[in-house]
């Protein structure tokens, strides 16, 4: 346990600049076992959740033994028990609480409390971040948060770990949380970013699009801020990173966005860094080294780096589960993510298999100085937020990838909403809603160019789809429904994007 100075924090992100990967594969099995032991004494849920599944707590003392423990769920164990005897004793009598809601995109939400630490926590990484920008370290800085700043973890925690990395380090920052309000964004753009040596724009990939897409026609200039990019909540794909850093002028992609990995329920759990994504585009541009790292060639996951000081995570029967620290610890707790882990040193082997040297290829990308050892975990879209046709899942990665073509990107926002219907004749069929920019019409040639677009992508991206349309000929083809921008429907501004109803 830290004592959340700033002399802890330095130590922290010196650890993570120097320390080799064998050092942190021993401070993620250390740190697995300690927390699991210190729970299993002091929480009254845990307790009981281990005497049900005949789990004797003296006799885990390895991580092999950790290993074989239950895991954790919303459904085994949050959902479970009263939230007093899930939390730490003096959790709601000693400290000041933070709640923030999941969003009950798979059911009810819940309200997990959250101490001061989770923030401290989520600093070192957006210290990080900044310092990745070394020309402009001691320069202002204005940081404009667009997550909305409700019950939901994304708005507040950003800001919180911006106002204390920016007090910890004495780097000039000012902060501005204008939300999911697009006015507000554009006249901080407007106003106070031309005053400020470099701007981060922060929100959901979807919203600060949207934002980009939309600087030129409100006289804005995104070129001349010297922009950089920080996303969470969703994946995306290095076509849309490309798109992001063409618009607004980053030159290293790597070094100028950053997607975090995060939650409601523990907080920050893993992040982007400059090396991740390096060896996430050099994996897409060779399908067999894409497979060897990731397993299926369908969809992109995000590859993250994570601290084995603040969380652990491992990967069961390709489900990630983690083990991490909060107002409710979490030990082994089964997020409902999938995807898998690697520490340093073995996916610095897979690389070695194609003759690709993970330092060389850092200094080709120009970043050299910010490889860092801290194991990785990978996340694909979930399997209960994708639609199915004949039996086959679509992911909305495959139909948010062709939407990104030049060639029809500027009549569509980007945004969609995926369903599965019936016909007349009950024949099944993929219906895709989709939001047109403002004050645009298509007609039916720009509509068919679209579902041409769309059909090439799924036919490429999912080879059952590409079997079933062999057999279906233009039954399997989508049929698309075209809205106006913002559309209530759909397309309610300031919320996430719902891509799939079910």
């Amino acid at each position: 346990m830290f004592s959340l100075s700033d002399e802890e924090a330095n130590g922290v992100i010196r650890d993570i600049r120097n320390k080799k990967s064998a050092f942190w594969e021993k401070k993620r099995e250390k740190y697995a076992v300690s927390l699991f032991q210190k729970a299993a004494r002091c929480i009254p849920a845990y307790k009981d959740f281990l005497k049900k599944n005949k789990v004797n707590p003296q006799k885990i003392k390895t991580f092999e033994d950790f290993k074989q423990i239950p895991a954790t769920s919303k459904k085994n164990y949050i959902q479970q028990y009263p939230l007093k005897s899930l939390a730490w004793g003096d959790c709601f009598k000693n400290k000041q609480l933070v709640f923030c809601s999941t969003s009950g995109s798979t059911g009810e939400p819940f309200y997990f409390p959250r101490s001061y630490q989770l923030d401290w926590e989520s600093s070192i990484i957006h210290q990080i971040f900044l310092e990745n920008n070394r020309q402009n370290l001691k320069q202002p800085t204005l940081v404009i948060i667009g997550f909305g700043m409700g019950v939901w973890i994304g708005g507040l925690i950003t800001y919180k770990a911006f106002e204390i990395a920016g007090i910890r380090s004495k780097y000039p920052i000012s902060i501005i949380t204008p939300g999911i309000n697009k006015i507000e964004i554009f006249n901080a753009l407007k106003k106070l970013a031309p005053h400020y040596k470099q701007t981060i724009l922060i929100g959901y990939a979807p919203f600060i699009k949207d934002i980009i897409d939309e600087a030129p026609s409100q006289g804005i200039n995104l070129k001349k801020l010297n922009m950089r990019m920080l996303f969470a909540a969703e994946a995306f794909s290095e076509k849309f990173r490309d798109y992001i850093c063409k618009k607004v002028g980053i030159k290293n992609p790597c070094l100028g966005t950053l997607n975090v990995y995060g939650t409601a329920d523990i907080g920050t759990m893993a992040y982007e860094t400059p090396i991740s994504i390096l060896i996430r585009r050099l994996a897409i541009k060779n399908k067999k080294l894409f497979k060897e790292i990731f397993s299926s060639t369908d969809k992109t996951p995000t590859l993250a780096q994570y601290n084995p000081n603040f969380i652990v995570f491992e990967s069961l029967n390709g489900e990630i589960i983690l083990t991490g620290d909060n107002s409710i610890p979490l030990i082994r707790y089964a997020i409902g993510d999938h995807g898998g882990t690697y520490n340093f040193s073995e996916l610095s082997s897979k690389l070695k298999k194609f003759g690709l040297d993970i330092y060389k290829e850092a200094e080709k990308a120009g970043v050299q100085n910010y490889v860092y050892e801290l194991p990785f975990v990978y996340v694909y879209e979930r399997a209960d937020l994708a639609t199915s046709l004949y039996g086959l899942l679509i992911y909305p990665e495959t139909i948010r990838e062709a939407l990104l073509d030049k060639t029809i990107s500027r009549f569509l926002t980007g945004k969609f909403t995926m369903l599965t219907k019936f016909d007349s004749k009950q024949n099944q069929y993929l219906q895709i809603n989709l939001e047109l920019k403002k004050d645009k019409k298509i007609g039916k040639a720009v509509k068919e160019k679209i579902l041409k677009k769309i059909v090439c992508y799924l036919r490429f991206k999912n080879s059952e789809f590409r079997e079933l349309s062999d057999y279906l000929k233009k039954r399997a083809f989508p049929k698309l429904v075209f809205w106006p921008a913002e559309h209530p429907l759909y397309f309610r501004p300031g919320v996430k994007q719902r891509w799939v109803k079910h």
